[in-house]
């Protein structure tokens, strides 16, 4: 059920695919770094960061996902 309301998402609304593809992006950069043998300074802050503004984003897509999932179980008003 979920993965429907993902699909949905992706297809429907513009910020849910947006963030969709920002999450994309990061976790591609966060493989890059992850298969490397030894990360500089600079790389394992990026990777820190990376990895915070991933689960941000993330939460953001859960938000949207509960807030339209609630919505469509609401009874409509008179």
């Amino acid at each position: 059920m979920a993965e429907d309301l993902k699909h949905r998402l992706l297809e429907t609304n513009e910020e849910f695919r947006e963030l969709a593809s920002q999450h994309h992006s990061l976790d591609d950069r966060l493989h890059e770094l992850e298969a490397k043998q030894h990360l500089s300074d600079e790389e394992h802050i990026e990777e820190v960061s990376l990895k915070k503004r991933k689960l941000h984003i993330k939460d953001r897509m859960e938000s949207i996902m509960r807030h339209v999932s609630h919505a469509g179980s609401q009874p409509l008003s008179a």
